[in-house]
């Protein structure tokens, strides 16, 4: 399942810290009317991609640090995976998150989580 909806204490935790302007990610990673992937994003961004293809998510997220932009990624913290190695270790500032989040739409996470945090000095 790809819905993990982000735990509204942990995104306003976030939020204080990075004061967030968009959320591309915001319906679940799939806009009715708009895909977050095609669109230009704000300048300070939290992103909950799907978690079946986060790659790309993540390279969008590069691609918009390069524009001078702070893009912060709630991710899976999967590091036996490509998209990891080749994309988040060398671009992204990596915060691991201690024990599972419980996800508001879905309980305690089976997996661990991280944060990829991809601002322009990473890039």
């Amino acid at each position: 399942m790809d819905d993990w909806a982000t735990p509204e204490g942990y995104y306003a935790t976030l939020d204080r810290e990075f004061h967030f302007d968009d959320d591309p990610c915001k319906f679940g990673g799939l806009y009715r009317d708009i895909n977050g992937l095609e669109r230009e994003w704000g300048s300070r961004v939290f992103v909950n991609p799907p978690y079946s293809r986060p790659g790309p998510w993540v390279r969008k997220a590069i691609a918009e640090s390069k524009r001078g932009k702070l893009v912060v990624m709630l991710l899976k913290a999967d590091t036996s995976t490509s998209w990891f190695h080749d994309l988040v270790l060398p671009n992204a500032e990596i915060r691991w998150i201690k024990g599972r989040l419980r996800f508001s739409n879905q309980g305690r996470a089976p997996f661990p989580s991280m944060l990829a945090i991809f601002r322009e000095r990473h890039a």
